[in-house]
C-alpha cells in the first residue's frame, strides 16, 4: 500500500482494489490497521473517509486530533474535492452532465443501494467523458455527496447513465476487478492552509 503523501499531520495512501478501508467482521487486514502499524505514534481518530473494498485509489488519514478535527470539518462542508476515474460498459453520447438521484439501502438485497424518492438521501454526481472506445467509456466522476455506492449506482441506473461500471458485480457484470479509482484529492492543509492536490495514476 504505497504512501503517496505524508507530513506531521496527514498521510495519503494509494489503496489497492481488494483491500478493506477498515477491519471487517471476518477480515482483520485493512488500510486502517496498516496505517496504525506504520505510524504507531498517531493519536486520536485517524480515519477520515472510506473507499469500497473493490475501489482503488487515494485514502487520507490524520496523525493527530487537531488535524483530524480540521479535516473532518472540510469533509463535512464538502470542501474536499474528490475525482474518480471509471470505465463504464457502453458509449456515452454526451460529453458531461449531472446525476441527481436519491439513494437508500436495499434492505432486501444488502449491500446493494437503490434509487428511492421516498427514503433516499440526496446524492449528486458530476461527470465528464475522458475517452471513448468501441464498447466502453472512461469517465471523470466528481461526487458532490458521499453516499454508499453512489458512483456505481448513478452510472448503472437507467435514470442515471444506464451503463454499469466495468467489472461491477453488484450493479453490472462481474469481471477481473471493478474499474473505479479514486484518482485525485484537492483540499486545504489543516496547518499550513496551503492548497494541496494529490493524484494517483489509474492501474486499469
Amino acid at each position: 500500500m504505497p504512501v503517496v503523501y505524508e507530513d506531521d499531520d496527514l498521510v495519503v495512501v494509494n489503496k489497492h482494489a481488494g483491500l478493506l478501508s477498515v477491519t471487517g467482521v471476518e477480515i482483520e487486514d485493512s488500510a486502517l490497521t496498516r496505517i496504525k502499524n506504520l505510524y504507531p505514534n498517531a493519536t486520536g481518530a485517524i480515519l477520515l473517509h472510506r473507499l469500497d473494498m473493490s475501489t482503488s485509489g487515494l485514502l487520507m488519514f490524520t496523525l493527530n486530533p487537531k488535524a483530524n478535527k480540521r479535516m473532518q470539518r472540510q469533509f463535512i462542508k464538502r470542501q474536499v474535492q474528490k475525482t474518480y476515474i471509471a470505465d463504464v460498459e457502453g458509449v456515452v453520447a454526451n460529453n458531461h452532465g449531472i446525476i441527481d438521484l436519491p439513494l437508500a439501502p436495499d434492505y432486501y438485497d444488502l449491500p446493494r443501494q437503490m434509487v428511492c424518492d421516498k427514503t433516499g438521501k440526496a446524492s449528486e454526481t458530476h461527470w465528464s467523458v475522458i475517452t471513448r472506445s468501441k464498447s466502453t467509456t472512461r469517465l471523470a466522476l466528481k461526487p458532490i455527496t458521499g453516499r454508499t455506492h453512489q458512483l456505481r449506482v448513478h452510472c448503472a441506473h437507467p435514470e442515471g447513465l444506464g451503463m454499469p461500471m466495468v467489472g461491477d458485480e453488484l450493479y453490472g457484470v462481474i469481471g477481473e476487478r471493478l474499474h473505479l479509482h479514486a484518482h485525485k484529492l484537492e483540499f486545504t492543509h489543516p496547518t499550513s492552509k496551503e492548497l494541496i492536490t494529490i493524484e494517483a495514476p489509474v492501474d486499469f
